[in-house]
C-alpha cells in the first residue's frame, strides 16, 4: 500500500467518526430537544439549521467524504485481495449507501418540504410533529450507524493488511 493511501484511511476513519458524531447528537439529543419546543420553534430552528449546513466545514467534509469513499472502495476492490479488502471495500460502500444515499434520498427531501413551510401553520407543526421529527431521526439515526460502521470496517481492514504485512516480513 502507498503511503498515500494508508494516511488517506487514515484520514477516513477519523472524518467518518466526525461525520457520525454529528448525526449522533441530532439523534440523541437535538431533535428531541427541538420537539420539546412545541413545533413552532423546533420548526424554525431547524429551517436554520439546514440553510447554515452548507456554509460550514461539516458540509465539505459530509460531500468529501463520498468522493473519498468511492476511492476506498475501488481501493478495496481493484489494490488488495481477501478479507482487508473486503473490510475496506465494504467501509466505502457503506458509507455512500448507508450516509451519503441516505441523505439524498431521505433527509434532504424532508429538510426540502420543512423549508417551504410557514413556521407558524398548525399543518406545519402537525407535519413536524407526526411525520418529520420521527422519520428524519429515524434516517439520521441509519447514517449514524453507517459512518460507524464505516469507521470500524476501515480501521479493522487497515489493521488486518498491517498485520499480514508484518507476519509475511
Amino acid at each position: 500500500m502507498s503511503t498515500a493511501f494508508f494516511f488517506l484511511f487514515q484520514f477516513a476513519i477519523l472524518a467518518y467518526a466526525l461525520v457520525g458524531g454529528v448525526f449522533l447528537a441530532f439523534s440523541d439529543f437535538i431533535m428531541r430537544s427541538l420537539a420539546l419546543t412545541g413545533g413552532h420553534g423546533g420548526v424554525e430552528a431547524m429551517q436554520v439549521i439546514n440553510r447554515e449546513v452548507f456554509r460550514w466545514v461539516f458540509m465539505a467534509l459530509f460531500l468529501g467524504m463520498a468522493a473519498v469513499s468511492v476511492a476506498v472502495a475501488a481501493y478495496g476492490v481493484f489494490g488488495l485481495t481477501g478479507p482487508a479488502g473486503t473490510l475496506i471495500m465494504a467501509a466505502g460502500l457503506v458509507y455512500l449507501i448507508g450516509c451519503f444515499g441516505v441523505t439524498v434520498f431521505f433527509n434532504v427531501p424532508m429538510n426540502e418540504a420543512l423549508a417551504g413551510m410557514e413556521t407558524a401553520s398548525n399543518t406545519t407543526r402537525d407535519y413536524w410533529m407526526q411525520t418529520y421529527v420521527p422519520r428524519w431521526t429515524f434516517w439520521n439515526s441509519v447514517r449514524t450507524l453507517a459512518c460507524a460502521i464505516s469507521a470500524a470496517l476501515l480501521l479493522f481492514g487497515l489493521l488486518w493488511m498491517t498485520q499480514n504485512q508484518a507476519q509475511t516480513a
